[in-house]
C-alpha cells in the first residue's frame, strides 16, 4: 500500500510540474489551488464534475482535462448546466457524450435540472467548477443548490472550486424573495427547473462567491451536505472582474462582457417583459427595445443617474426563439460610466417605469418577471406612481438582514 501511494504521489508531482505555466493574474481560482495540492481531496475516488466552458485553470486548460488526466483520480461523469458543457447553447439539452474524453454528459437543463440517483451512480465525490456572474436569477446558483441536495442524498462530498464574483463582494442590492414563497416553489417543482432562478431567498445582487453561496445555502436551507470549498488566492471583496487580471470567458452565449454582467442584476428582469434584450447582437443586455418603442418618449422619462447614462439606439435581435427575432427594434442603450458608482437595480426600475409611462397600453410583464425581480408588488407600485427609490426602500430591510446573515459564511 505504501509503495502504491508513493507511486501515485510521484506521478501527481510530475503531472503538476508538466502543466502549462499560468498567465499573470491577480486572482488564482480554486481549480489551480486544487491542482497545486495534487488533487488531494479527490485521490483514489471516482469523480463527477459539474462544469462548463468557464471551468478553466489560469493556463487555459479546462477542468475536465485536468481531472481526466490527474493521477490517482478517476473522472467518470460530467454534468452540464444551462447553456451546455461549452456554454454555447440557448435551448434545453439532452444528455450526451463528451467527444474528447468519451465521458457521459448529464444535462442539468433538460428533462430535469437536478442530478438524479441514476446520474450519480458510481460517483464518490461531486465537484462544482462554474463561473457565476453574481445575480440571483442566473441559473448556475440553482444548479449549485441542486448539487448540494444531490450530494446529501447520495452521502458523498461536494467540492466547490471557488471563483470571483464579477460584480465584487461589497454591494448587496435588490429584492430578497419571500422565504415562504421560495419554499413553496421548490416543494411543487418536480424537476427543479421552474424554480431554478430562485432556489433560495437571497438579494438580486448578493456579493458572494460560489463557494460562499454554497456555504450559506448548505446551512440556511438545512441541507447539511459534506461541503468542502477550495478558496481562491488573491481575491478581495472590493474587486470587480476588471480588477482580477482574469480573461473573460462568456458564461452563456449572450453574456459577452463583464459590463453586461454588471448590468444584468438590474436590467435582466426586463427580458420577462415584452421587450428584446438584444440577444444575438454585439451588445446583449446593454440594449433594450421593441418595434413599437418610442425611444425619445422613453428618454424624456429618464433622469440622470450616477455612474450610467441612457441613449437612444436601434438593433435587430437574431437569437432564435427570443423576442422580435429578425425585427428592427427601437431601443435604449445603457452605458456604465463609473463601475463603482452605478446602481443597476435602481436604474432598471427607472427604465421599467419610463417605458410604462411612455407605453401604458403596450408594455406589460410576464409571470417570470416577478420571479426574476423577487417582488410581486414592484410592478404595481411603479404603475401606480411610486418612485424607484420607494420600491428600493421596500427592499432595504431584507438586504440589511441578508448582509448580516452572510457575515458568517464569508471566506475573504
Amino acid at each position: 500500500m505504501l509503495s502504491a501511494f508513493i507511486v501515485h504521489l510521484c506521478l501527481a508531482l510530475l503531472f503538476c510540474c508538466s502543466l502549462p505555466q499560468p498567465a499573470a493574474a491577480e486572482v488564482i481560482p480554486g481549480i489551480d489551488i486544487l491542482a497545486r495540492r495534487n488533487f488531494d481531496l479527490l485521490q483514489g475516488t471516482q469523480v463527477g464534475l459539474i462544469t462548463n466552458n468557464t471551468g478553466r485553470a489560469l493556463s487555459g486548460t479546462s477542468s475536465v482535462d485536468l481531472l481526466a488526466q490527474a493521477p490517482g483520480v478517476r473522472l467518470v461523469a460530467l454534468f452540464a448546466p444551462e447553456h451546455g458543457i461549452r456554454g454555447d447553447s440557448d435551448v434545453k439539452l439532452s444528455s450526451s457524450t463528451d467527444k474528447r474524453t468519451g465521458l457521459p454528459i448529464h444535462s442539468l437543463y433538460g428533462k430535469t435540472c437536478r442530478p438524479t440517483p441514476e446520474m450519480m451512480t458510481n460517483i464518490q465525490v461531486l465537484v462544482f467548477d462554474i463561473q457565476d456572474i453574481g445575480a440571483r436569477f442566473y441559473t448556475y446558483i440553482g444548479t449549485l443548490h441542486h448539487a448540494l441536495l444531490a450530494a446529501k442524498q447520495q452521502g458523498i462530498p461536494l467540492v466547490v472550486l471557488d471563483r470571483p464574483n464579477p460584480l465584487g463582494g461589497m454591494a448587496v442590492e435588490g429584492a430578497v424573495p419571500d422565504a415562504g414563497e421560495v419554499a413553496r416553489r421548490i416543494a411543487t417543482d418536480q424537476t427543479g427547473c421552474r424554480s431554478l432562478t430562485v432556489t433560495h431567498p437571497i438579494p438580486t445582487r448578493h456579493g458572494l462567491t460560489v463557494g460562499e453561496l454554497a456555504r450559506l445555502i448548505n446551512s440556511e436551507a438545512g441541507i447539511h451536505a459534506n461541503l468542502q470549498v477550495i478558496p481562491m488566492e488573491g481575491w478581495k471583496r472590493d474587486m470587480l472582474w476588471q480588477d482580477t487580471g482574469l480573461p473573460w470567458i462568456n458564461p452563456s452565449p449572450n453574456m459577452k462582457d463583464p459590463v453586461a454582467a454588471l448590468l444584468y442584476p438590474g436590467f435582466g428582469p426586463l427580458e420577462a417583459t415584452n421587450l428584446s434584450v438584444a440577444r444575438g447582437t454585439e451588445k446583449p443586455f446593454h440594449q433594450y427595445g421593441a418595434p413599437w418603442l418610442d425611444s425619445a418618449a422613453v428618454l424624456k422619462n429618464l433622469p440622470d443617474l450616477p455612474g450610467l447614462k441612457f441613449n437612444a439606439t436601434t438593433f435587430t435581435p437574431t437569437a432564435p426563439g427570443h423576442s422580435y427575432q429578425g425585427k428592427h427594434c427601437n431601443g435604449i442603450e445603457v452605458t456604465i460610466t463609473d463601475l463603482h458608482v452605478a446602481n443597476p437595480p435602481l436604474a432598471g426600475l427607472y427604465l421599467v417605469r419610463a417605458i410604462q409611462q411612455a407605453h401604458p397600453k403596450q408594455y406589460h410583464v410576464a409571470g417570470g418577471f416577478y420571479g426574476m425581480l423577487g417582488d410581486n408588488h414592484a410592478w404595481k407600485m411603479l404603475r401606480d406612481g411610486a418612485s424607484p427609490e420607494q420600491v428600493m426602500a421596500r427592499w432595504q430591510g431584507g438586504t440589511e438582514q441578508f448582509r448580516k446573515l452572510r457575515e458568517r459564511y464569508l471566506l475573504y
